[in-house]
């Protein structure tokens, strides 16, 4: 093995893990495509700003549909039997949208539908993916494999994707969707090769799926590290999309950007991602736990100061990057104290809740940010989510140490 494999992908991680990773980058860039093409391509077909916002929340809303029911069938059915199967419902409705856009008897209403089946069947596929880790890697080195994750996700999902899409719906309006759709088809075959266990994680399936998801909801609830950890990160969702609904009017009204500058400013997040992979190992090696998931959210709260501050377009810039590095970090730090924490046969259900935190706090977030901008301008978003998020930090900064050692707490109690 080369020594560069050996960096990235340690030996100990095991070849599962490394098929898990193949998969997910190759999904990622499918999805990545899937980020300039889709827009593009609702924007071809209705100038209607309600259809086009329609469009953007279909991919969104099957999250607060379907994720309990997802979290609850991941822990009922073989996970890689499940992340298979939607993944392969993705590939064929890409390819039915492909027909249509080929042929030319694509129209917008086509067009939603098609979205909002991807993303229901992205919803069962990701929550089930998620699960896969903590199966595949032990506890010590969960951090290090959601860093490698991630990576991939930064760097083909949020850098390379958007850029080659835009490029080649340029070449033809179908392209892009076909290469997603060979993506997709692509993981279905690399998650084939995992060596996971058959069958169910669960022995007793007698229960019925709603007693599934409420055994889920009881656990989260009664686990206090789990608990408080998912309240953050609501709160946290809250605060930051706030500002962020607002932030390409921010950007060209307070630090003067044009399209391709507030383009560069969002990709700067990114670039501080990939900064953040290459330094996480060591500083889950070095800094206590408590203190790093501490540093990373007054980071945050920082981050919301300044960007308030902010009048010049350097500034903002340089301070995007940075939130690009904190944010990985928090990501990848939060979603190992998780999988360590919660027990193998709830990890679906718990990581579906999360995902619920995620969405719905997002989705919050940008209705107050708009009403808040609105209302008292568009600095008073960043404002906003400074406070909150002080206020929220200041509450926790006890109870971070004990989630950070929630899976030592877990051990104890069973």
């Amino acid at each position: 093995m080369s020594p560069l494999v050996e960096t990235v992908f340690p030996r100990r991680l095991g070849t599962g893990f490394r098929w898990l990773v193949a998969s997910s980058w190759a999904s990622n860039l499918g999805d990545g495509l899937m980020m300039a093409a889709a827009p593009l391509l609702v924007a071809s077909q209705t100038r209607n700003p309600v259809l086009v916002a329609t469009a953007a929340m279909a991919s969104q809303l099957p999250w607060l549909l379907f994720g309990l029911l997802a979290g609850a069938l991941a822990d009922r059915l073989d996970r890689r039997v499940v992340i298979m199967t939607m993944n392969v419902v993705r590939a064929l409705v890409l390819v039915v949208l492909t027909t249509f856009v080929w042929t030319g008897h694509v129209n917008i209403w086509l067009v939603l539908v098609a979205l909002f089946a991807l993303g229901t069947a992205e919803v069962f596929a990701d929550t089930t993916s998620s699960t896969l880790v903590p199966m595949l890697v032990p506890k010590p080195d969960l951090g290090i494999a959601n860093a490698r994750i991630m990576a991939g996700f930064l760097t083909l999902n949020q850098l390379a994707g958007p850029a080659l899409g835009a490029l080649l719906f340029a070449v033809g309006m179908a392209v892009p969707f076909t290469v997603q759709a060979v993506c997709i088809a692509l993981s279905v075959l690399l998650v084939a090769r995992i060596g996971t266990p058959r069958g169910a994680v669960r022995e007793d399936l007698d229960s019925h799926i709603r007693q599934d998801i409420a055994e889920g909801m009881r656990w989260l609830v009664g686990n206090r590290a789990v608990r408080t950890l998912a309240l953050v990160i609501v709160t946290f969702n809250v605060t930051w999309a706030a500002p962020w609904s607002v932030l390409v009017l921010w950007a060209q009204e307070r630090v003067g950007v044009d399209a391709a500058g507030f383009g560069l400013l969002t990709t700067a997040s990114a670039v501080g991602g990939l900064v953040a992979t290459v330094s996480y190992g060591r500083l889950e090696k070095r800094v206590p736990l408590a203190s790093l998931m501490r540093a990373a959210l007054l980071c945050e709260v920082l981050f919301h100061l300044a960007m308030a501050l902010t009048t010049t377009y350097v500034v903002a810039f340089g301070l995007m990057v940075f939130f690009g590095a904190y944010a990985f970090v928090w990501g990848t730090l939060s979603s190992a104290v998780r999988q360590r924490a919660v027990p193998t046969e709830l990890q679906g259900r718990v990581a579906s809740v999360y995902m619920i935190c995620v969405m719905g706090g997002m989705l919050l977030g940008s209705f107050l940010g708009g009403l808040i901008a609105h209302q008292w301008g568009l600095t008073a978003p960043w404002w906003f989510a400074f406070a909150g998020a002080g206020i929220t930090l200041a509450l926790v900064w006890r109870e971070l140490g004990h989630i950070a050692h929630a899976d030592e707490a877990a051990t104890v109690d069973a």
